[in-house]
């Protein structure tokens, strides 16, 4: 029952971020910074080396910052972005020729039909936007920041009287509606490590991309692997850390950073004891949780 349930948000753009965010073609700091690599063939980009510039040039310090995790927003193809808010933003009525999908990393998030009431989301909540609907963004706390992703690039804004109905319909999602699933549902988690799985668009039934929020609790430790395709993990919340193969220290993953693995490896990830630890997964099909606390 749980999966279907998932089923129904397939289709769900991914970003009320992006309605703040435009990229031209010449746009500053849209493709991945440099990177760290471990021997098993795993990227980490820590928040702190990400690079910032404006999601929309033309509107100066008035645009939302956007910084780059993996591919190049400007150009066709996937990718997934960060986007930095300021405290009181709040973005004309527009459009976005792509259809994206959003996770709340810091602050709170408003995206939704001009003149609808603010519906603020909170960090690790979930939310999409269709191509072509006019929307509004805003941003309520002092900092805000939330992780982006799209299909299909460049990702342009454009005004909301060139608005079409693309068949999609947004999705907001508070953190509290999430649907968790844990080994007791899924055969592919560890039932020794307490990790639980929220399926936000997709699901690993069809065989295709698909996104989900894992939980690791604090304190725990656990191997991400995938036989069928590259992983791509962001931090959400919490203080995790990565160890990767090759590499002598374990790396700490600050809210908002990346880590990138290559189908068939596997890297530890690891929770603080303060904190559940979250993270967006953006997956083809089923991966590997497998408990690796001693």
């Amino acid at each position: 029952m749980a999966m279907s349930l998932t089923e129904t948000l397939r289709k769900i753009p991914f970003g009320a971020l992006s309605a703040l965010l435009f990229v031209s073609a010449g746009a500053g700091c849209a493709s991945a910074p440099d990177v760290s690599r471990g021997v098993s063939g795993a990227d980490i980009v820590p928040v702190s080396a990400v690079e910032w510039g404006p999601l929309n040039p033309a509107r100066g310090d008035a645009s939302p910052r956007a910084g780059t995790l993996w591919g190049d927003r400007t150009s066709a193809g996937e990718s997934g972005f960060l986007v930095q808010f300021k405290e009181g933003f709040s973005s004309p009525p527009h459009i976005h020729n792509v259809t994206y999908r959003g996770v709340v990393i810091k602050g709170v998030i408003h995206n939704d039909d001009p003149g609808a009431a603010d519906m603020w989301l909170p960090a690790g909540s979930f939310w999409t936007q269709p191509a072509g609907e006019a929307h509004v963004t805003s941003a309520g706390d002092a900092f805000n920041m939330a992780y982006v992703e799209i299909d299909d690039g460049p990702y342009l804004v454009k005004p909301a009287d060139e608005s079409f109905d693309s068949g999609e319909r947004p999705v907001n999602l508070d953190h509290t509606n999430l649907v968790w699933l844990d080994a007791s549902d899924i055969t592919w988690i560890d039932r020794d490590g307490g990790a639980k799985i929220s399926f936000l668009w997709n699901s690993p039934e069809n065989n295709g991309a698909q996104g989900a929020l894992v939980k690791l609790p604090a304190g725990q430790a656990a191997r991400l692997r995938s036989n069928q395709s590259d992983l791509r993990v962001v931090a959400i919340s919490g203080a995790p850390e990565v160890h990767l193969k090759g590499k002598a220290e374990s790396a700490p993953l600050a809210p908002g950073s990346y880590v990138g693995l290559e189908a068939n490896t596997s890297d530890n990830f690891a929770c603080g004891a303060d904190a559940d630890c979250l993270f967006y997964v953006r997956s083809e099909g089923e991966f590997e949780i497998v408990s690796t606390k001693s």
